[in-house]
């Protein structure tokens, strides 16, 4: 479907189109990304899943701190058979200055998380109890900045004090109680739908006023590892609620983790849709 308005970027699953100087139009694509590669068989759906799990938190959690929401609907601001074709999977939004880091905070121990504890015995530099394991829980949820990588490159794990180094300490500040403050009752609320949340991804904004602003996406399976109650088991890798199918087959398939990457096959995407799905029916119904 063509969209009337002027692309202003065209990210790794995220295309931004211009309305005006205050608003945006974000619209998530069926793109999925591995690895750091576009590949180029898409997920049917998912862009208008992912959309829906975002759209819930962001409401969810609004108490808690500003979202890029304007409350204007994709009818406000396009033809109304534009509008039709991408309202699941579009929002309009605030147009923001981003916080250049990438706010994660972990409540369990994994990824390259548990690979930082075994060698260090840290994550970022903060020290955690001697003899955890793959997906222990944490003794509190901790905040873990990353940098920010171009399109292709890899997101790469600092301390609290170079984050404070590249975006200054007292918006370090701000952005490390807001997250984990958002994590928390987030993975309270999903632990009742038996959903734990691993961890998660959150990317901020300032808004013209300097005010600390939730943007982007919010907690879905594409920004955060969500296991299943009833599959954890400490000492293992628990089963997630996201491209897990993909990651595991194209790990499996030789590939040397360079574009392109190889064709998916029809199964491992529709596994992969069934995934996403729950997680949408899980934590909204």
């Amino acid at each position: 479907m063509q969209i009337s308005l002027k692309k202003i970027y065209s990210g790794k699953v995220r295309d931004l189109y211009e309305i005006d100087d205050k608003r945006m139009l974000m619209v998530a694509t069926d793109r999925l990304s591995a690895f750091d590669v576009i590949l180029d068989d898409p997920i049917p759906g998912k862009g208008e899943i992912l959309t829906q799990i975002s759209n819930f938190w962001f409401n969810k959690l609004s108490h808690i701190m500003p979202n890029h929401f304007t409350g204007d609907s994709v009818f406000d601001v396009l033809p109304k058979e534009e509008a039709e074709a991408i309202q699941h999977r579009a929002v309009v939004c605030k147009r923001l200055t981003p916080v250049k880091i990438e706010s994660i905070v972990r409540g369990y121990l994994t990824g390259s998380g548990l690979k930082d504890y075994k060698k260090t015995g840290t994550i970022c530099g903060l020290p955690l109890p001697e003899g955890l394991v793959e997906a222990s829980k944490l003794p509190q949820p901790i905040f873990t900045p990353s940098s920010k990588a171009e399109v292709g490159d890899h997101d790469i794990n600092i301390s609290y004090e170079e984050c404070e180094r590249q975006i200054g300490a007292k918006l370090a500040e701000q952005v490390k109680k807001a997250a984990l403050a958002l994590y928390t009752e987030a993975a309270e609320y999903a632990l009742t739908k038996g959903i734990i949340i691993c961890d998660t991804k959150f990317e901020f904004g300032l808004d013209e006023n300097g005010t600390l602003t939730l943007m982007d996406e919010v907690l879905t399976p594409d920004s955060s590892r969500f296991w299943s109650v009833d599959t954890y088991q400490e000492g293992t890798n628990p089963p997630s609620f996201d491209k897990q199918f993909v990651r595991d087959w194209l790990e499996n398939s030789g590939w040397n983790k360079q574009a392109p990457a190889p064709k998916v096959p029809a199964d491992v995407i529709e596994k992969t849709v069934a995934k996403y799905q729950e997680a949408l029916d899980l934590l909204t119904k």
